[in-house]
C-alpha cells in the first residue's frame, strides 16, 4: 500500500523534480566543457605535427559524437514508448454508441459464414437494422389477442377512423402503419397495428407470427388487454419482456365495468406483474365506449384515451432516443447469435471432415504397418498435421511445435485412463459380431487406429472449439466425453463397417453412404 503524504510532502514534490532536472542539467554542462576542452587539447596537440590530420581526427570524432547522441536519443524514445500505456477502446459512453460500434462489428461475422444464401439473409437483417438506426423514426406496435381493441384504441390515439374495426375477432389481417408526432419528441413515431394473436382462423398461426416478429422489433410495445390477463397473454407479455422489450399494458373496455370493477382489474394485473411491469404502465382506456342512453337518446361518449396518450408521450420524450438503440442493439445480437451459431455448424462440419480423412489414414497406415506394442496405438491416434487443420478450421493458428507436444500430451492420455486398451476390447467383439468379418493382427490394429483417431480429432475440435482450452475438468474428462459418445452401438457398427470397407479391403467410395459416422 502506498505510503500517506502529508499536503506539505505534496508541495514539495514539484520542486525536487525541479531540483534533478537542474542537477542533471549542469552535470550535462559539465560533462560538455569537459569534452570540449579534451578535443581542443587534442586538436592543438595533433596540429603541432600535423594541422590536417588535426582536422581530420577532430571532425571524425564529432561526426561520431553525434552518431552516438542520434542513437541515444533513437532508443530513449523507444524505450519511452514502449512503457507508455497503450490506448485502449474507449468503452460507449451510451447505448447509442454502443448501437453503432455493434453494428459495424456485425459484419466481421457475417463475412465469416461460408453459405452464400445464409450469409445474404444475415446481412440483409442486417442492413435492415442499420436502415432503422439511420432513419431513427420510432415504432409502437399496438399488439395483443384478437378483438380486444387494437384498431379502436389506434383510432383514438388518432382522433380518427384510421382503422376499421368490426365486431369479428380478426379484423385486422394484416400489419398497418400510421404516422405521428408528439409534442416534445423531435422524431417521427410509427404506430403499427398488428394482426390479432390466436385467432380461430385458417391464417390465425402465419398472421400470429407476423404479429410477434413486428412486436419484437418495436421500440415500444403496447400490449392490448380487456380483462385480467389469460394464460397465454401472460405468456406472451412475458416472452416480450425476456428479450427486452420496452412495454406498456394497456386495459381497454374499462367502460364495461363499475369504478369498483375496474379497481379490482388494476390491481389484481399490478400484482400479477409487480416483477415484471411498473405500475405506472399499466394505463385503463376506452378506446370506443359503448353508446348510452339519456333521456331517452343514444349517446356515444368520447374515447378515455388521455392517460395512454400522456404515458406513451413521457416515456418517447424520456426514453426515445435509448429505446431505439435498445431495439438495434437487441436485433443485432440477434443476428450475431444466428451467425456464430451458423459458423459453429460450419466449423463442426469441417472439422468432421478433417477427422475423418485423417481417421482413414490412420488406420491404413496401422493396417499396413501393425504396431508391435498395442499401446503404441495412442500414438498412431494423433496426427500433428490433424492438430494444425483444426485449429485454423476454429481461427487458431498452431505451430507445428505445438501441435507435437498436444498430440503427445493426448496419446499419454488415451493410455493413462485405458481408451487405448478399451477401444481394442470394444472393436474386437464389435468386429466378431460384424457378419461375415473375420479380422486378427493387422486388421483389428488398423480399425482401432481409425476409431482412435476419430476420438482424438474430436477432443482437439472440443478444445478449439472452447477457444484452446480443456476445461475445468482438463484433457481427460473431454477424452472420456468423447469416448463415451463415439461407443455407442449403432454408432460403431456404422463406423465397422466402413473401417473394414477402407481400411482393410481399401475402398475410397465408402465414405459416399449418407450414414457416414
Amino acid at each position: 500500500m502506498l505510503p500517506l503524504l502529508t499536503p506539505w510532502a505534496y508541495c514539495l514534490m514539484p520542486r525536487s523534480r525541479l531540483l534533478l532536472i537542474c542537477l542533471g542539467l549542469v552535470l550535462a554542462l559539465i560533462a560538455l566543457l569537459w569534452l570540449i576542452v579534451s578535443i581542443q587539447q587534442l586538436y592543438l596537440g595533433v596540429a603541432a605535427i600535423s594541422p590536417l590530420l588535426a582536422q581530420l581526427l577532430v571532425g571524425g570524432l564529432l561526426v561520431a559524437l553525434a552518431a552516438l547522441l542520434g542513437l541515444l536519443v533513437y532508443y530513449v524514445t523507444r524505450f519511452w514508448r514502449r512503457r507508455s500505456p497503450q490506448s485502449r477502446p474507449e468503452a460507449p459512453r451510451s447505448t447509442v454508441e454502443a448501437a453503432d460500434k455493434t453494428l459495424q462489428g456485425l459484419q466481421q461475422q457475417i463475412d465469416q459464414v461460408q453459405d452464400e444464401v445464409a450469409r445474404q439473409a444475415l446481412l440483409q437483417r442486417s442492413q435492415r437494422a442499420a436502415r432503422r438506426f439511420a432513419e431513427g423514426a420510432l415504432q409502437v406496435a399496438v399488439f395483443g389477442i384478437g378483438s380486444t381493441g387494437k384498431t379502436s384504441t389506434i383510432n383514438a390515439i388518432f382522433g380518427r377512423q384510421v382503422g376499421d374495426t368490426d365486431a369479428t375477432m380478426g379484423t385486422t389481417t394484416t400489419s398497418r402503419k400510421y404516422r405521428l408526432r408528439f409534442h416534445g419528441v423531435p422524431r417521427e413515431i410509427h404506430i403499427i397495428d398488428t394482426p390479432g394473436l390466436l385467432e380461430a382462423s385458417l391464417w390465425g398461426d402465419e398472421r400470429g407470427t407476423t404479429s410477434r416478429e413486428l412486436a419484437a422489433n418495436a421500440d415500444l410495445v403496447l400490449m392490448i388487454v380487456d380483462n385480467d390477463l389469460q394464460q397465454s397473454e401472460y405468456e406472451l407479455l412475458q416472452s416480450l419482456l425476456e428479450i427486452g422489450k420496452r412495454l406498456v399494458l394497456v386495459l381497454n373496455k374499462v367502460d364495461r365495468y363499475t369504478d369498483s370493477e375496474q379497481t379490482a382489474i388494476i390491481a389484481q394485473l399490478q400484482q400479477r406483474l409487480a416483477a415484471m411491469v411498473a405500475p405506472e404502465d399499466i394505463v385503463a382506456i376506452a378506446a370506443a365506449p359503448a353508446p348510452v342512453i339519456i333521456s331517452g337518446e343514444q349517446i356515444v361518449p368520447p374515447p378515455q384515451i388521455l392517460p395512454l396518450l400522456k404515458r406513451i408521450a413521457a416515456i418517447l420524450r424520456q426514453e426515445g432516443n435509448d429505446l431505439i438503440a435498445d431495439n438495434i442493439l437487441l436485433q443485432s445480437r440477434q443476428v450475431g447469435a444466428d451467425a456464430r451459431a451458423i459458423l459453429v455448424q460450419q466449423r463442426q462440419t469441417q472439422a468432421d471432415a478433417v477427422i475423418e480423412r485423417y481417421q482413414w489414414i490412420s488406420g491404413g497406415v496401422v493396417a499396413m504397418m501393425p504396431l508391435p506394442v498395442v499401446d503404441l496405438l495412442a500414438a498412431a491416434a494423433v496426427n500433428a498435421q490433424m492438430v494444425i487443420e483444426l485449429g485454423r478450421v476454429y481461427g487458431c493458428e498452431v505451430s507445428l511445435e505445438e501441435a507435437k507436444a498436444l498430440a503427445l500430451s493426448l496419446a499419454k492420455t488415451l493410455g493413462g485412463v485405458g481408451i487405448v486398451k478399451g477401444a481394442v476390447e470394444l472393436l474386437s467383439v464389435t468386429l466378431r459380431l460384424n457378419p461375415g468379418t473375420v479380422l486378427i493382427g493387422q486388421g483389428v490394429q488398423g480399425v482401432t487406429a481409425a476409431y482412435l483417431t476419430r476420438i482424438a480429432g474430436k477432443s482437439f475440435a472440443e478444445y478449439f472449439r472452447q477457444q484452446q482450452t480443456w476445461g475445468d475438468g482438463g484433457m481427460m474428462s473431454v477424452v472420456q466425453e468423447q469416448y463415451r459418445l463415439e461407443r455407442r452401438e449403432e454408432f460403431l457398427k456404422r463406423f465397422v463397417e466402413q473401417a473394414i470397407a477402407r481400411v482393410v479391403t481399401g475402398r475410397s467410395d465408402a465414405g459416399d453412404d449418407k450414414r457416414s459416422p
